[in-house]
């Protein structure tokens, strides 16, 4: 089973460029033809080096969010370090595979900067993973990888690669009924991590 039988719907992206890692999702939750919230938050900034950017059942990306800062915290607590960005990942592949008889709905993009540099990686809800320069999930997914491909390339900015997740995302917006009400995003550089908002228009 997938989240889009369940009716629910969601565009998320990522984007990877020299500087940084790049989130964003819109706001809109909704199940089937009904619209429950408006200011659904979708992209998490997890201890200012890790981010997850989300499309699927509202309750387990929030679930998978608090499971992810608990033992990332648990982690630096004990071996005294913070954990790469890789093995972040992998960390929470494992999770999701531990429930592969009754998984989590969800489709994840997981980001962060460390010591080697940005990463971007895409996971679905068993725990695969897949390193990319972009990536996007949810239902107006198929819509916003056109923008981001015909736009993307390696040597952009940090905030061309901004813009470009945001304009994906309002391009999406226009055509996925299940997504809209709004952009947030994250960006995740070396020096830190900040969130901000948009407006569709």
């Amino acid at each position: 089973m997938t989240y889009e039988r369940l009716g629910t719907g969601a565009t998320a992206v990522g984007i990877k460029v020299g500087d940084g890692v790049v989130l964003a999702s819109e706001k809109r939750v909704a199940y089937g033809g009904f619209v429950m919230s408006k200011a659904g938050k979708k992209v998490f900034i997890i201890k200012d080096r890790y981010g997850m950017a989300l499309a699927g059942l509202f309750a387990d990306i929030e679930t998978l969010v608090r499971i992810m800062k608990i033992q990332l915290h648990q982690f630096e607590i004990e071996n005294g370090r913070k954990m790469d960005v890789r093995s972040a990942a992998k960390l929470l592949s494992v999770i999701l595979y531990q429930y592969k008889y009754m998984p989590f709905l969800s489709e994840i993009i997981f980001g962060g900067v460390d010591d080697k540099g940005p990463h971007l990686i895409v996971m679905d809800s068993l725990g695969s993973l897949i390193d990319d320069d972009y990536a996007v999930v949810g239902s107006g997914g198929p819509i916003a990888i056109g923008v981001i491909e015909s736009n993307y390339h390696k040597d952009m900015s940090l905030s061309d690669a901004e813009k470009l997740a945001v304009e994906a995302i309002r391009a999406a917006v226009k055509r996925d009924v299940a997504s809209g009400d709004g952009v947030d995003v994250a960006v995740i550089t070396y020096e830190g991590a900040s969130e901000r908002s948009y407006p569709i228009a």
